[in-house]
């Protein structure tokens, strides 16, 4: 009785269903999609709100903002004062700040902005300080003081350029339009092969970087991915390659460009005096700095230079160092070679040494108690302690890096050669900078 009902009920309801059907489909005046015919699709979706125009993270449509620079002797509360901030809370930040930023290193010059609020009350609710080109601090006046530090988005264009010398590095980088930054790291690139202090009119260079940005305005240099440069008609070439863990620069057979030092310029039996700010002179009597080390050897003992490098001066100083030699080894490293007894045949000033070559004999020339060789190196000009002349890495690319750099060295050489224009912003994964390309081989 009941499996008849339920059969009952299950006809009544498809019957229903087939009705409803039938109707709809039949009916002339029905429509699927019931849209008046003066509203199109587009204008029933809402437009999409604009992306805020962000400063330091904050947005600034949403604030009145007041831009200046540091003035001399102006502190952190002459500042703050103006837009009323109580001495009280400028206390609070000078001493809440100083695990971020001690704002008694605040500079001249500066760049802070204020970010104040739109009402009629125009409240600071914001203080920004430019600590440099790219980082800056952030006080957070509202409800309670909070301090945060941020950087600037950096942007990474890669750029090539030519240029002939026709007095110097530096002009030439004017003459062509080229961020006069860039002679720096690329004579210290070539710093072991070139003399940039006798580059000659007519030597060129060819040269592939980075140059980096912050808001549209260069702020350097970044890397020398490949350069090459000619000098005195001869050719160098420079490709950046990373070999240990190390960053360092080859030329196109794989061999670094940095040269290392001997470790003595002499044999010697002992070091009898070394580099000292205040030593007891043994002749005057007195403290003087003494820079250099003194290295005890009978007199004749050969004297040799450390590296290659072109003498610059050769002379005698009666009370002194006596019969002497500097030698200039590159851009960076100068040494000189004093009481000596005499100089090796061909010695003179502007005379090219090679490692090792003989240049002169130990004696006790000047003011001078006995026979030694009083050295001296120099790096930018400023005496530094020879004994801690570190020699720079020299190890050729390594048989297993072999194909790597080859690779590396075909690509950046065909760069240079022909460089190819990207227009496109890529992403670098190492941290919030962005890349882009500018070639030109003007």
């Amino acid at each position: 009785m009941k499996q008849n009902k339920k059969r009952v009920l299950i006809a009544l309801v498809a019957i229903v269903v087939v009705s409803i059907t039938w109707y709809f489909y039949s009916n002339p005046n029905f429509t699927e999609y019931d849209i008046p015919s003066d509203t199109s699709v587009s204008d029933s979706i809402p437009d999409v709100a604009p992306e805020p125009i962000l400063k330091y993270g904050l947005p600034v449509d949403s604030f009145e903002i007041t831009t200046s620079l540091v003035k001399k002797n102006e502190f952190l509360s002459d500042i703050l004062l103006k837009y009323g901030i109580s001495y009280n809370m400028i206390d609070r930040l000078a001493r809440e700040s100083k695990p971020i930023f001690d704002v008694r290193k605040m500079k001249r010059g500066n760049s802070f902005s204020i970010f104040s609020s739109k009402d009629s009350l125009r409240q600071t609710d914001y203080f920004i300080y430019e600590i440099d080109n790219t980082d800056y601090v952030v006080y957070d006046f509202r409800d309670s003081l909070k301090i945060t530090r941020g950087q600037k988005k950096i942007e990474r264009v890669m750029k090539h350029r030519k240029g002939v010398i026709t007095s110097s590095l530096w002009n030439a980088m004017v003459d062509n339009n080229i961020n006069v930054q860039l002679s720096i790291p690329l004579s210290d690139i070539f710093a072991w092969t070139i003399d940039f202090f006798g580059i000659q009119k007519g030597d060129t260079f060819n040269v592939m970087y980075d140059e980096l940005y912050v808001d549209g305005e260069s702020i350097g240099i970044g890397h020398i991915y490949a350069a090459d440069f000619t000098h005195r008609g001869e050719e160098y070439d420079a490709y950046r390659f990373e070999q240990d863990s190390t960053i360092t620069y080859f030329d196109h057979e794989g061999k670094s460009l940095k040269k290392a030092f001997l470790k003595a310029p002499l044999k010697y039996s002992r070091i009898s005096s070394r580099f000292s700010y205040s030593r007891l002179h043994p002749v005057l009597r007195y403290r003087r700095p003494h820079l250099g080390i003194d290295y005890a050897a009978p007199t004749g003992t050969p004297v040799h230079s450390i590296g290659d490098g072109v003498i610059i001066k050769k002379g005698y100083q009666r009370r002194g160092g006596g019969r002497y030699l500097k030698i200039k080894h590159n851009s960076v490293y100068t040494t000189t070679y004093m009481h000596l007894h005499g100089f090796a045949k061909g010695m003179s000033v502007g005379k090219r040494v090679k490692q090792g070559q003989l240049i002169g004999y130990v004696g006790s020339t000047g003011l001078a108690t006995g026979p030694h060789l009083d050295f001296r190196v120099f790096r930018n000009g400023k005496a530094m302690d020879p004994l801690k002349l570190k020699a720079p890495p020299v190890a050729p690319v390594k048989p297993e890096n072999r194909v790597r750099f080859e690779s590396d060295v075909d690509s950046l050489k065909n760069l240079l050669i022909e460089p190819i224009v990207l227009s496109e912003t890529l992403n670098v994964s190492s941290s919030n900078d962005t890349i882009k390309t500018e070639i030109s081989t003007k």
